[in-house]
């Protein structure tokens, strides 16, 4: 079983998506579709559980690693291996998607489609955290885009196609950037055993099987650009964000979750799996770094700025996630032990508070068919359960002591002030602001929604239901344990993130940098 449970994990969704296809039609259809997809996603669960338990936390090694030639003739392999900073990625991902099926029961519009779209997407996103073949790890970064398309431009709002487009169109760009950097990387790093040409990733992370067009510092310095402009699209950072409030606002729900609490995770996954260990140097450049974190700051002030000025309730979230982001990224532009886990510590945590964020969006959503912020008042007086679950999640997002994000961002912010690489002291003071401006958003969202004197219109307002809370009890015990609690994830990921860091400091002297 250990031997090949990551090819089970990737694609255990694309069986139950292939037995969704097989349901033949009648009036039972919609159930059995529903319950395929639950097992298929659970096992999952039970198979990531089962590599946390089995993760070995003492090496930054490849483990549980899959290999296996493909397309012999140029070299491309099924090779799949996590280390500590996928095997976090992998646990999340697995979580969401069981969670999201659940949040996608009330889905009635051609259920057999959404469903098996929606596996197809699962498996691609376990894909690319699995991947060490880059042009495998191409071909699942690309098997998202279809399903993710569809799922908002299909089961999505008013304006589903325009969102849907737009984030086509963004994400076929940054993927045209890094198919171009691909083949860079094919053509220019040499296979030690064969002495061809190469996709494996392990290889290319070798700086001394770098050649041709890899030798030269400024061809370096813009296949750097290009991946990070691909890898940027999806977190996103500015100014390649404008794609994401309308995705999340046109989305359902479930997408809403998958796109915030796995997708943009996958941009700072590519840099720290790809750009960082490849072409460490192109990093430690100090325009290049000194960009990166001019942009993480931006994120973060901007990214508050903006969900301080929403009305409408889904849309001052998703601008919320951008701010976050912008957390993670100031986190690994330090290379600080501290601020590289707490970084990724940040992607995990990140990904759980957002999802249970727009999850309570969606009960809401559910109950009073808008979204407006200031639409409502006095809710806790009709819906107490559902108050007290979103003051989890509203705590959480601003940072509280004894919640999940305040560990994951102190731990960001610190890593940036103290790094020795680079002197980011103002920036990091600077991206502070938006801290205050977060929990300001958050507390005034809070105080319009819930607070005060009740709507009249929502006297007859109905609690939370059971399938809800199946959704969102998991994500708060979860914050709130890691919030007191973090050595779980952060054993996972010390090793390998630290291992990451002397790989990017050796990167001045090998390649006689100043």
């Amino acid at each position: 079983m250990l031997s090949n449970v990551l090819s089970w994990i990737i694609f255990l969704p694309i069986i139950g998506a292939a037995l969704i296809l097989l349901v033949p039609r009648n009036e039972k259809q919609t159930s059995i579709i529903r319950w395929i997809s639950v097992v298929a996603t659970g096992l999952q669960v039970v198979l990531a559980v089962f590599i946390f338990m089995k993760f070995d936390r003492n090496t930054a090694t490849m483990q549980m690693v899959e290999q296996a030639k493909w397309i012999p003739s140029y070299n491309i392999e099924y090779f799949v291996g996590i280390d500590g900073l996928s095997v976090s990625m992998v646990l999340l991902t697995a979580l969401l998607s069981f969670i999201c099926i659940f949040a996608s029961w009330g889905i009635e519009k051609a259920v057999k489609g959404y469903f098996a779209l929606f596996l197809l997407l699962d498996t691609g996103m376990m894909g690319v955290f699995c991947a060490l073949d880059f042009f495998l790890f191409y071909v699942f970064w690309e098997v998202m885009l279809l399903p993710m398309y569809f799922l908002i431009g299909i089961w999505g709002g008013p304006r589903r196609e325009y969102a849907a487009i737009k984030f086509f169109l963004y994400t076929l760009f940054g993927s045209v950037l890094m198919l171009v950097a691909m083949l860079v990387f094919y053509f220019n790093v040499k296979d030690p055993v064969t002495g061809g040409h190469t996709f494996n990733m392990l290889h290319m992370m070798d700086q001394t099987l770098h050649q041709g067009l890899l030798s030269q510092f400024n061809v370096r310095l813009l296949v750097f650009a290009a991946l990070y402009i691909g890898f940027a699209i999806k977190i996103p950072a500015f100014p390649f964000h404008t794609w994401l409030p309308d995705a999340h606002v046109e989305a359902p729900t479930a997408i809403s979750v998958i796109l915030a609490g796995v997708l943009l995770k996958m941009g700072t996954y590519g840099l720290l799996r790809i750009s960082y260990p490849v072409l460490p140097d192109a990093m430690m450049y100090k325009p290049f770094a000194y960009g990166f974190v001019v942009i993480a700051v931006i994120n973060i002030v901007y990214g508050a700025l903006c969900a301080m000025a929403q009305k409408d309730l889904k849309k001052m979230v998703a601008y919320s996630s951008i701010g976050h982001m912008g957390v993670v990224m100031l986190g690994m532009s330090g290379l600080t032990p501290l601020g590289m886990n707490g970084a990724v510590l940040q992607m995990f945590n990140h990904g759980t508070v957002t999802a249970m964020l727009f999850l309570l969006v969606g009960v809401i959503y559910d109950r009073a068919h808008h979204r407006d912020i200031e639409g409502f008042g006095g809710l806790s007086q009709k819906m107490p359960i559902y108050t007290g679950i979103v003051m989890v999640a509203f705590f959480a997002n601003l940072g509280l002591p004894g919640l999940s994000s305040f560990i994951s961002e102190a731990f960001s912010f610190l890593g940036a002030f103290s790094s020795t690489a680079f002197n980011l002291r103002v920036y990091t003071i600077i991206a502070t602001l938006g801290i205050v401006l977060v929990a300001g958003y958050m507390l005034w969202t809070l105080q319009r929604m819930f607070l005060g004197q009740l709507n009249p219109k929502y006297a007859d307002l109905p609690e939370i239901n059971g399938r809800e809370l199946f959704t969102l009890v998991p994500l708060a015990i979860i914050v709130i344990f890691l919030g007191v609690y973090p050595a779980p994830v952060l054993n996972l990921l010390e090793v390998t993130m630290n291992n990451l860091i002397v790989v990017m400091k050796e990167a001045p002297a090998l390649w006689g940098m100043q």
